[in-house]
């Protein structure tokens, strides 16, 4: 009976989800990934409590941006576009869009929407802010990604580190838990909220490994064209000569090493 009900709570969740990237609009305005079963699935993985209903529709309504936006940096806007994107979400104002296509301004004003609606929520449920704390992770995604637009785009390859660097950031990890930590209620402290502000070690240990394990596989698996480069491929070309195995085995090992942090991290 259990397994009924919280199954009954997914699927209507998962129809409200449907419904709001419906109306949204950006699946036919970009012809962009329209997916919101997968990314629904991140969210029912990581709030697993049936009590967190609303949660896990915010959550998801925040990782179909990420989606969304990835996709525009990596398949539609230009350099130029993109970097005025990012100048204008740095300054977080709609009203000063108007140079930029379309698409952007409505992906714009959707993570705007989504935003204010999250930070209203935490408000009335906790008593505190979260508009500052959301705003710079999601600034600091925009920077990541258009520091790989200009990778690519002019062909520089960056070193492995630097790759690694600034793919800890775009992979989306950091934007996922600051979400969650504030849909849950845990920025009740300015220490809390320093900490989760700084990328603090277990965001960043996390990021490293999920980007390491895709850039090992599941990218090449999904057929992807390869605009977001690939650790494996930054390490190759850094150490000419080294075989295919022996530079997955390094990552491997780097993978290893990463999940040997966890036992030393200490919470507040």
């Amino acid at each position: 009976m259990d397994f009924n009900l919280v199954q009954s709570l997914h699927q209507k969740e998962i129809a409200h989800v449907s419904n709001w990237w419906k109306q949204l609009g950006l699946a036919t305005e970009l012809v962009a990934r329209d997916q919101p079963m997968k990314w629904y699935i991140w969210s029912m993985a990581c709030l697993t409590d049936p009590t967190l209903s609303e949660q896990r529709i915010d959550l998801t309504k925040a990782i179909s941006l990420f989606y969304v936006i990835d996709d525009v940096f990596d398949v539609y806007g230009t350099l130029d576009e993109l970097t005025f994107f990012v100048q204008a979400v740095e300054r977080w104002d709609c009203g000063e869009s108007d140079g930029l296509p379309d698409y952007m301004k409505l992906c714009f004003k959707a993570l705007d929407d989504i935003t204010n609606e999250i930070r209203q929520k935490v408000h009335k449920e906790y008593g505190q802010n979260p508009i500052d704390s959301l705003r710079k992770a999601w600034i600091t995604l925009f920077r990541a990604f258009l520091v790989e637009a200009r990778w690519f785009g002019s062909g520089k390859s960056p070193t492995a580190k630097e790759y690694l660097e600034n793919g800890i950031i775009s992979s989306g990890v950091h934007i996922v838990l600051v979400h969650i930590f504030f849909l849950l209620g845990f920025g009740s402290t300015d220490r809390n909220v320093e900490i989760i502000d700084n990328n603090p070690s277990i965001i960043s240990t996390t990021a490293a490994i999920l980007h390491l394990w895709d850039d090992l596989g599941s990218a090449k698996d999904e057929n992807q064209d390869g605009h977001d480069g690939s650790y494996v491929d930054c390490y190759m070309k850094e150490h000419q000569g080294i075989e295919i195995e022996s530079a997955r085995q390094h990552v491997i090992d780097m993978i290893s090493d990463a999940w040997k942090v966890f036992p030393g991290i200490h919470f507040p």
